[in-house]
């Protein structure tokens, strides 16, 4: 039972590179879409206005950082996420899962969940299948994800393959879980958005042969979306796009695809070209207030000494308030200054960067000229070093 209030259109494509429109019940997005991850509500260091004047049409919340604190009951008192952080666009909340993986230290995982204690107060919790729907009802994001089980790299393929087994256990628990909240209408957790749209994970590591399982199955279980977790977890960039590439193939062609956590800007527009959707990742924002910058000429360190004086923008081609207006050499100033503002103005220009980069990619799906665009990105990044 799918929701009517999800749909997916695929309006170009150019090999398999794609353009489309992803509709939910906050509005419309245009894909392939960059979405910027709002960990606590709220995309760091930069307002919802500025976002909206960016052109983002979808932003990311934590599930499990929302329930520590302020809580997702409370949350749903106050009319759900939307209200609550003030963002009237689609929301996309994770399940916890990456949580999972990332706290090792703090959770342990057996075949109800996971059980962790808050990195806040050292507070127990236990996260189900069931109760992260619940947790996401509460919510009430556009795209709800299953609560998944990741492993790092490297990993040998018998805990890989278990941990894909666990994820596709949880994934029917899940399911099961989100079609009775839709067909009883109330199962002791209202849906605060009922045309909330559930999207599976596939996991497995690097492994081919597991990727191919878990795809047909979480297929099989039959979500709104398919998202592939489990990746950019310190794999080889070579095998990472080998994945993404087998597994998009093995996905359907009428339900968006939603590659997790990727994203630096080769990232995106490589994982276009192998049939991606949807991506998420915290760089431009967490790059911006560690002074690193993203333009067109690769990346730059507002922080080296070589600006001091540099009266250019950050970026030429980039027509956004920080580069409009600002100079490297001001910028470099609030930034060793300890300025507030150097962070909000370095994430204004690389959310920029990124939301722009999709547009182009967007448009030159639009045209039939992808692949010269792709070249051409590749090309661009390549002839300029990094800054360290």
């Amino acid at each position: 039972m799918s929701d009517p209030a999800f749909s997916f259109s695929v309006t170009h494509t150019d090999g398999r590179a794609r353009r489309g429109v992803l509709t939910m019940p906050h509005g419309t997005v245009e894909t392939p879409a960059f979405m910027p991850v709002g960990t606590h509500g709220a995309v760091k260091a930069i307002t919802h206005r500025d976002l909206e004047a960016l052109g983002a049409e979808i932003i990311l919340g934590n599930t499990y950082h929302l329930l520590l604190r302020p809580g997702d009951e409370l949350i749903a008192r106050l009319g759900g996420l939307h209200r609550f952080i003030g963002w009237s666009r689609p929301i996309l909340t994770d399940s916890g899962g990456y949580q999972v993986f990332s706290l090792a230290a703090r959770r342990t995982i057996d075949e109800k969940g996971a059980r962790f204690r808050s990195h806040l107060d050292g507070s127990a919790y236990v996260l189900t299948p069931e109760g992260a729907v619940d947790i996401q009802g509460r919510l009430g994001s556009d795209i709800a994800m299953v609560l998944d089980e990741c492993v790092a790299h490297p990993c040998d393929a018998l805990p890989a393959a278990d941990a894909m087994q666990r994820t596709l256990r949880w994934a029917r628990r899940a399911r099961v879980r989100m079609l009775d909240l839709r067909s009883r209408g109330d199962s002791g957790v209202a849906l605060t958005t009922p045309g909330q749209a559930q999207f599976g994970i596939v996991q497995g590591g690097v492994y081919p042969e597991l990727r191919t399982q878990s795809a047909a199955e979480t297929v099989a279980i039959g979500f709104e979306a398919y998202a592939i977790g489990g990746l950019s977890v310190g794999e080889p960039v070579e095998i990472m796009y080998d994945i993404v590439s087998l597994t998009t193939s093995l996905l359907p062609e009428t339900a968006p695809r939603y590659l997790m956590g990727t994203g630096t800007p080769a990232d995106l527009v490589e994982s276009v070209a192998h049939g991606i959707d949807m991506f998420d990742c915290v760089l431009p924002t967490r790059n911006a207030r560690n002074g690193q910058i993203f333009t067109t000429d690769g990346r730059l360190n507002i922080k080296n000494a070589r600006y001091a004086e540099d009266q250019r923008p950050l970026d030429p081609a980039c027509l956004c308030y920080t580069c409009r207006t600002f100079s490297r050499a001001y910028l470099r100033h609030l930034f060793l200054a300890g300025e507030i503002g150097a962070s909000a103005l370095n994430t204004l220009h690389n959310l920029n960067f990124y939301l722009d980069t999709m547009r182009r990619i967007r448009d030159a799906i639009a045209f039939g000229r992808f692949e010269s665009f792709r070249r051409a990105f590749h090309q661009s990044l390549s002839r300029h070093a990094i800054e360290s």
